[in-house]
């Protein structure tokens, strides 16, 4: 099957790279034709690297280049199985390119978009055949990632969901299905990780390296939520807050932090810019922790954990995917040391909803309610996995 990409930034570029690893007959798309240069000097730089490494040798590097051409007419598209779209998260702008595609391509072409938070159904709404759309949601970077989302809409047809999960499974990913619904498994459920962080930081708990170092020592994640979001950028993470935050109806589980907002205002974006919550200037140290207070660090790493862990539950409640898919997406997807749901049973059930609860005491803010699972659970006296 021949796969189109539309869009040639990073992940464009590095599905199309996973693609073409596959053996599939690659189109890139873009309207730029130096962002298409670019792309195909990445491209080439890291199958370079991979060369050196031994982990390919000349002949594959070159049949992989070989399969990979770069367009910048949708009509270059005629003869794709599948289209992927990979460009900038605005609704508009997707609208207008799978109208356009679909123009160009056959009828049982799958048409897929890569977005991480907007609806689904909304794109797929601007196709005459809109049962052929569906969300195929890779992780950056695409090549290394193993996590991919598949996002079925309303309008996506059963069998659609099925060639699509297939073929990406056929690409040695781990697929996860989720409903269209906003931030779907890991960019709805890892917004505590970064959204209670901020909070604790805000109330005067702890400083950005202590947080870091209590959820690095204590709960054995590769990195804090701090160093994440410097990782990630302030810009693209608070963005993404801001997304779900909207698209929940502000639902104040998912409200933005001015400490962020204020952040990316003052261009401190992270790594990228050299200076985010932490500085990364050539030369600049890496701030200790303001404490080795064993309490206190365990209080901050259950604080959030419990958040993520009733975020994970009221997914599942709400059927968004799967317990396994769950718990997944998060160890596989964003790493986490173990999945949340299984996290759960081994703190207690009836644990969780007594901290939650306390939580929504002390605080009598609607972020900390507690997930109905949860508390029937606790209830029953019920665990996720037996």
């Amino acid at each position: 099957m021949k796969i189109g990409i539309i869009g040639s930034g990073a992940m464009g570029s590095g599905i199309a790279q996973v693609a073409a690893q596959c053996g599939h007959q690659v189109v890139l798309i873009d309207t730029s034709q130096p962002a298409l240069d670019k792309s195909r000097a990445r491209l080439s730089s890291i199958l370079a690297r991979l060369v050196e490494k031994g982990k390919m040798d000349d002949a594959g590097r070159t049949a992989i280049e070989n399969r990979i051409s770069y367009e910048q007419e949708h009509a270059r598209l005629a003869h794709c199985g599948m289209v992927i779209e990979a460009i900038v998260e605005r609704l508009d702008i997707k609208k207008q390119v799978f109208q356009s595609v679909e123009q160009h391509v056959a009828d049982d072409c799958i048409l897929a978009t890569n977005t991480s938070s907007l609806s689904v159904a909304a794109i797929a709404a601007a196709c005459a055949k809109s049962e052929r759309v569906v969300g195929i949601h890779f992780f950056n970077p695409a090549p290394l990632m193993p996590l991919v989302e598949i996002v079925p809409c309303v309008q996506t047809s059963p069998d659609v969901l099925k060639q699509s999960r297939a073929l990406v499974d056929g690409w040695k990913k781990v697929t996860v299905v989720a409903k269209d619904t906003p931030g779907f498994i890991v960019n709805r459920v890892a917004r505590p990780f970064y959204g209670e962080a901020l909070r604790i930081y805000e109330e005067g708990f702890a400083d950005f390296a202590t947080i870091d170092h209590a959820m690095k020592a204590l709960g054995g994640f590769r990195m804090g939520p701090f160093e994440l979001m410097d990782f990630i950028g302030n810009d693209v993470n608070y963005a993404v807050t801001e997304s779900v935050f909207e698209s929940f109806y502000y639902d104040p589980r998912y409200k933005p932090s001015f400490t962020q907002k204020r952040h990316a205002e003052a261009g401190w974006l992270g790594r990228k810019t050299g200076r985010g919550y932490y500085n990364y200037a050539e030369g600049a140290e890496h701030p200790a922790p303001g404490t080795e207070d064993s309490e206190l660090l365990e209080n901050i790493l259950w604080r959030i954990l419990v958040m993520l862990i009733n975020e994970a539950a009221d997914a599942l409640y709400l059927n968004i995917a799967s317990k396994e898919d769950i718990d997944l997406a998060m160890t596989k997807g964003v790493n986490y040391p173990k999945g949340l749901l299984a996290w759960a049973d081994e703190k207690g059930i009836a644990h969780c909803v007594e901290t939650l609860d306390r939580l929504y005491d002390e605080y009598r803010e609607d972020r900390y309610r507690c997930s109905p699972l949860l508390r029937r659970m606790a209830q029953k006296g019920e665990r996720f996995y037996a």
